[in-house]
């Protein structure tokens, strides 16, 4: 395990462009329900990867929900921890490495790769991708399991996107949703990351 940090969200940048808003309220609803001694343990159990990069800036590899949640929460604080530091890489050989590494993922909602000058500056600034959501509801009703491999949900998201089609209500999304689960046990999931064709439905609302 790397150094784990106390860091203001402030200094946390994002390494893609989107998130699930659907998935950052339930997180944000789930840590305005804490004491201020579960929220930090519940914060300390999930530590934010970051990577050092120029002039000391922390960017995080993983856990963009949590920390939007935590910033609409009004939660200025989180915990990090420091996966490799690349801050004797400067300019764009430091991108290169990060793409390298697979720890950057400028895509946006509709899919589409853009540069890194569109990744936002701050958590707060992530745009919905409402596939991105679909995928975690999947992943949390069994669809498919999730895996350590960076974006796996992304990957799962632009799965779903030429698939399903985009909803306007809670019953469509509900579903969508179902319809996302059988679809993540066909064999045209088999390279997906976390693919289980045999994991068990247990969940299938928002």
């Amino acid at each position: 395990m790397g150094k784990i940090l106390r860091l203001e969200l402030q200094q946390i940048h994002p390494t893609q462009v989107t998130a699930g808003m659907l998935e950052i309220e339930e997180k944000r609803k789930h840590f305005a329900s804490l004491s201020a001694d579960e929220l930090k343990h519940a914060l300390k159990a999930t530590p934010i990867p970051v990577v050092v990069g120029r002039n000391g800036t922390h960017f995080a590899t993983d856990h963009h929900h949590l920390a939007r949640a935590l910033s609409d929460a009004q939660i200025e604080h989180a915990y990090a921890e420091i996966i490799a530091d690349l801050s004797s890489i400067k300019g764009d050989a430091f991108w290169l490495e990060m793409a390298t590494k697979g720890w950057v993922h400028p895509y946006d909602e509709f899919g589409l790769l853009h540069g890194v000058a569109a990744i936002p500056t701050h958590v707060s600034g992530l745009i919905d991708d409402p596939y991105r959501s679909l995928a975690s509801f999947v992943r949390d009703a069994g669809g498919y399991t999730k895996t350590p491999e960076p974006f796996a949900d992304f990957q799962w998201a632009a799965f779903f996107r030429t698939r399903i089609r985009l909803w306007t209500t809670t019953f469509e999304f509900n579903a969508a949703v179902q319809q996302a689960v059988h679809l993540a046990k066909s064999p045209d999931a088999l390279v997906l990351p976390g693919f289980n064709a045999r994991s068990k439905v247990t969940r299938s609302k928002p």
